[in-house]
């Protein structure tokens, strides 16, 4: 069989690594994207005619028309959680088999999300600007974490794994989820609006769909403290970034971190990103060697069993996967 690895090769680099790539080798004939463009549908369809699987990164869509395009394509495997940029019912339609991997980047995502508080309340980053650039920065007094309250907005594996790290460094936690139950006495379940008026960290891990676009928007952030920060490890469509940049133009919170956004692949919006009172980084919060691996390696395992012509772990339309070898 053949693979088409679709990643370029700097997202090869960053994001599946020689391990991986040595193992789908072991597996399966395996072609690589040698162009630092990323596919397009039209470009996916020409570099797939002979393909029996895909591998994509994120920047690879799998929009509707191309499975149609492309009947030798038994299966479409994406190395990430997400797979909202995969028509998945036009897969199905066609019986092509979509995968998922799993989130691998739990500890590497929550570890940003206390550096970024860390560093918003510290004024790490702006210190350090300011020496950089020859000036004398203003020692301001800081927040520490320890008897601070944290709002997580999403309580599922980074949520969790935020959660108990927090309490480690004695942060009293506050968790909005109305689709998870809080079992943990020591945690305190609330709504989101009491989240939002009580917590000096307010920390977005909710899972991105239609019904929370938007969830952070001017009523959100208007119901946060003045001394307050938001910090988004989620995706960028949960916010409101006009609503947001007006909040912290206007001192109506404190700060923001952000390392997703708006911008092409997820990136923060560099409109929000250049203000003093923010701190941005290029989506890189699972961009750890131990979390990258993790996803890499599972979609070799994956790739393993659909050339077996078994259903793989992550398999998110099994019952319709009609070209199966």
């Amino acid at each position: 069989m053949k693979v088409l690895l679709a990643h370029t090769p700097e997202m090869r680099r960053n994001y599946y690594g020689d391990r991986s790539l040595s193992g789908l080798r072991a597996t399966a004939e395996v072609v690589l994207h040698e162009s630092d463009d990323t596919l397009d549908a039209a470009g996916l369809v020409r570099a797939a005619k002979d393909i029996d699987i895909i591998v994509a990164d994120r920047m690879t869509e799998g929009r509707g028309e191309i499975f149609a395009q492309l009947p030798r394509l038994r299966a479409f495997v994406r190395c990430a959680v997400d797979i909202r940029n995969v028509d998945v019912e036009a897969a199905s339609n066609a019986g092509v088999l979509v995968t998922r991997a799993g989130p691998g980047f739990v500890q590497a995502v929550a570890e940003l999300a206390l550096g970024f508080m860390v560093d918003l309340s510290r004024g790490v980053s702006r210190a350090t600007a300011d020496y950089q650039a020859g000036r004398q920065p203003e020692a301001r007094m800081g927040r520490q974490l320890a008897g601070s309250k944290i709002g997580i907005i999403g309580y599922g594996s980074i949520g969790r794994y935020l959660a108990e790290v927090a309490k480690v460094l004695r942060m009293e936690v506050l968790v909005s989820d109305p689709f998870a139950k809080v079992s943990d006495a020591a945690i305190r379940q609330v709504d989101l609006d009491d989240l939002l008026a009580g917590s000096d960290y307010v920390v977005c891990l909710a899972v991105a769909n239609e019904e929370t676009e938007c969830l952070i928007g001017q009523a959100a952030l208007a119901r946060m403290q003045r001394h307050a920060v938001f910090v988004n490890l989620s995706r960028g469509n949960l916010v409101d970034e006009a609503a947001l940049a007006k909040a912290l133009l206007e001192g109506r919170i404190a700060g923001a971190a952000m390392d997703v956004g708006r911008a092409p692949d997820q990136m923060p919006a560099p409109e929000l990103a250049k203000l003093p009172n923010v701190i941005a980084t290029p989506h890189v919060g699972g961009l750890t060697p131990q979390a990258i691996e993790y996803q890499s390696l599972e979609t070799v395992r994956q790739v393993e069993a659909i050339v077996k012509g078994e259903i793989p772990q992550g398999a998110v339309n099994a019952e319709r996967w009609t070209r199966r070898p």
